[in-house]
């Protein structure tokens, strides 16, 4: 099959196919003596393998180390496990700082009337960043 057909099947775009082809998660393929890029079942299979960890949250550069463990006849597992397990801490972090966020804004829209009647408001400013600028670090 040529790169259209694969890109295709896998349900990404040829210049994706290329550029993991470029970056080796791909490995080089055949060519036609006119230059077309020919592909296999095989292929297929490991486009919808990165595609499946992609889905994981795995970045590129640990798609491919757990593509070297498997070429090199090792178990991937328990790597994939502790990236895993760091992106779920780091989804927990995000998390916390995504709720920080919410009771700042929540907390920020509660004093907006307040802040919009400061007599020291200027009218090109808004009050609202005002106020988190002079209290950057501190709640709103």
């Amino acid at each position: 099959m040529r790169i259209g057909e694969l890109a295709g099947t896998a349900g990404v775009n040829p210049k994706t196919v290329r550029y993991y082809e470029s970056i080796g998660l791909l490995p080089p393929v055949q060519r036609t003596s006119a230059g077309y890029r020919v592909y296999h079942q095989a292929d297929v299979d490991r486009l919808s393998f990165i595609k499946a960890a992609q889905r994981l949250g795995m970045r590129l550069d640990q798609i491919a180390e757990v593509l070297a463990l498997r070429e090199a006849d090792q178990q991937p597992c328990g790597y994939v496990r502790s990236v895993l397990h760091q992106h779920v801490t780091e989804i927990d972090d995000r998390i916390a700082e995504l709720q920080r966020l919410r009771r700042q804004l929540v907390g920020l829209d509660a004093r907006a009337d307040q802040l919009a009647a400061d007599p020291d408001a200027t009218s090109a400013s808004c009050p609202l960043i005002d106020h988190v600028r002079q209290h950057s670090g501190a709640q709103a």
